[in-house]
């Protein structure tokens, strides 16, 4: 029987996974925070990273959860730690990696 931990992390790894299908494959921009559409100049290409880089933190969530499943670290707070790591590290790759698709200030509206 799955735990409370494993319940919620399939939960949130089905969320956010739909995050990133419907941004990456849909287009669906608008559902990315601080999108601002004067100041995009790629959505297509912002489309496609953010909800690549989405799905990786969705694929994360999955691992976390088999991994509390099975019991590997039973008692270890390792995959936490890796956790927290792998989730700071693709949200900031998201943040500077997504103003690539920006438009520079000068040629703004």
């Amino acid at each position: 029987m799955a735990s409370g931990t494993v319940v919620s992390l399939i939960g949130t790894a089905v969320f956010v996974g739909t995050l990133g299908i419907l941004i990456k494959y849909f287009g669906m921009v608008r559902l990315i925070a601080g999108y601002d559409p004067d100041r995009v100049a790629d959505e297509e290409g912002l489309a496609d990273f953010v909800g690549t880089n989405t799905l990786y933190v969705a694929v994360l969530i999955s691992v976390v959860a088999l991994v509390e499943y099975t019991g590997l670290f039973d008692g270890s707070d390792a995959i936490w730690i890796v956790f927290v790591v792998g989730v700071s590290g693709l949200a900031a790759r998201l943040i500077l990696g997504a103003r690539r698709y920006e438009e520079p200030a000068s040629t703004r509206r």
